[in-house]
């Protein structure tokens, strides 16, 4: 990446959307500009877990205002991600198709683990170099992350069903403070986070890091109010909850430093932090700059070479794991990068080598149903594709991922697709080709084979000398060639 290039992340939370654009500039990104308007779209969801009009709505209207911002970055600047809120919506497509068109760039709702790992990416790479084990915690909305990690690494990562705006809105729901409903908040958000104990122990980690949010909100408060700057300690916290007890509700509460935003959902954020330090034992946590927005950057940085991008180690592990057979899968992938690089010569190579790894992904675990059956182990790799802890992916990418492994084989009509996506299929079409080309799991000859595309209509030549040397070859040709007729595509053959 060139030295002055803009980067952007734009943070859907549950309380806030954020966005935060910086400056590649030697290996570090250098902050241009930070916007954050409170959106409070946790509090939008129903009992049904439906996100209301007027919730989406909001969300909608900020995301406009962001738009104007990122007028001309291209699409491999910015990076927009969805956490607890939208991975609960039981309607989130509704909202996300709109958000897509508004914000003009998609948006990738990703799981928990890989919110905690971007947040520990974050805040890591804000901090000074070091040797120290670090717990950082982040209380969001509606979910609170915890990571173990050392330097740049997160080792231990989880997230939690408990935050500032679904504690409020449950234990303070009009504001009142009173010490019952403290104690009633505590016991709940310690019986969520119960089982990150052992995980989180104290010997396990040497500082404590909050990141955002509630965290960095107390922090301030905290610090305007003669605290030592951005420390947080446990008497620290307890002085807080009885200025909120004798101010008696949550429009009473006159504190440096509190903002209007958080005043709704401080009781909330007080009561889950109390429960996080109370339960793992910490007694002084730092509030570090760096956040989940920081990480989706730095991300961005590493998911431009192979080498660096987490998601290269995530399929390997995942391959390894489930016991898929190496040999075979490099033999696929270099065969559908060869027919790939035929169809997409026009691209940028740089783009086309993105492409390339996102297809080599789906050949290393084409295979990795089968430990669970031969019969029908394209839906069995699908479904763990689906459902897998795969640090380093967004739900849509994962989901993207088990389309190509679950459509390598067998009816193509049965396929819920988009085949108006040009580049999706012909990914497909090309690991369908190199699959049935090396069923004979040895490297196949290439020589005189050749793809092209016109339209939805993708050309393969087929030397006669080359289907007379290899018949059975030819014969699944044939047959993959009628495998298309019922898409909207056409694979012929010349």
């Amino acid at each position: 990446m060139q030295n002055g290039t803009l980067l952007a992340a734009v943070d859907l939370g549950s309380n806030s959307f954020r966005l935060e654009i910086g400056r590649f500039d030697h290996g570090q990104i250098q902050r241009v500009e930070y916007l954050k308007e409170t959106v409070r779209q946790g509090s939008g969801l129903d009992e049904a877990r439906n996100l209301s009009a007027e919730a989406m709505e909001r969300g909608w209207a900020c995301l406009a205002r962001f738009a104007e911002r990122l007028a001309g970055f291209k699409p491999r600047q910015v990076r927009a991600v969805a956490t607890q809120t939208l991975r609960e919506a039981r309607n989130r497509d509704v909202f996300l198709a709109r958000a897509h068109q508004v914000l003009g760039f998609p948006i990738d709702v990703i799981s928990g683990r890989e919110e905690a790992r971007l947040i520990y990416l974050g805040v890591a790479h804000l901090l000074p170099q070091s040797d120290e084990r670090r717990l950082v915690v982040d209380i969001g909305g509606r979910s609170t992350e915890l990571i173990l990690g050392h330097g740049y690494e997160p080792e231990v990562m989880e997230s939690y069903r408990v935050g500032s705006v679904a504690w409020s809105m449950k234990y303070f729901p009009e504001g009142q403070f009173t010490l019952a409903a403290f104690e009633r908040a505590e016991i709940a958000a310690q019986a969520v986070l119960d089982e990150a104990l052992t995980a989180y122990a104290p010997g396990r980690w040497d500082v404590a890091y909050g990141s955002s949010g509630t965290i960095g909100a107390v922090a301030d408060i905290l610090t305007a109010s003669g605290h030592p700057p951005g420390e947080i300690t446990r008497e620290a916290l307890a002085w807080l909850q009885d200025e909120l007890l004798k101010a008696r509700s949550a429009d009473r509460v006159r504190l440096p430093a509190l903002k209007d935003d958080r005043r709704p959902v401080i009781g909330g954020g007080l009561s889950v932090l109390r429960a996080v330090c109370d339960l793992l034992g910490v007694t002084r946590i730092q509030a570090s700059q760096g956040a989940l927005r920081h990480g989706v950057l730095y991300d961005m940085l590493d998911r431009e070479q192979a080498t660096t991008d987490v998601r290269t180690t995530t399929v390997q592990r995942l391959a390894a794991r489930f016991g898929a057979d190496a040999a075979q899968a490099g033999r696929v992938g270099r065969v559908a990068a060869h027919f790939l690089r035929q169809l997409r010569a026009r691209a940028e190579p740089a783009e086309l080598q993105r492409q390339e790894r996102k297809l080599a992904w789906a050949a290393q675990l084409h295979e990795i149903g089968s430990s669970i059956s031969h019969s029908d182990y394209h839906k069995h790799g699908a479904y763990i594709l689906e459902n897998a802890d795969a640090p380093g992916f967004a739900q849509p990418e994962l989901h993207r991922l088990g389309l190509l492994v679950l459509g390598h084989r067998g009816k193509l009509r049965k396929l819920e697709v988009d085949f108006a996506d040009t580049l999706f299929v012909q990914q497909l079409l090309c690991l369908r080709l190199a699959v049935l080309l090396c069923h004979a799991r040895r490297d196949p000859e290439l020589q005189g084979l050749r793809a092209t595309a016109s339209g939805q209509v993708v050309t393969l030549v087929v030397p006669p000398a080359w289907a007379a040397a290899y018949p059975q070859s030819a014969h699944l040709l044939r047959e993959e060639t009628i495998a298309w007729q019922k898409t909207p595509w056409t694979l012929a053959l010349a």
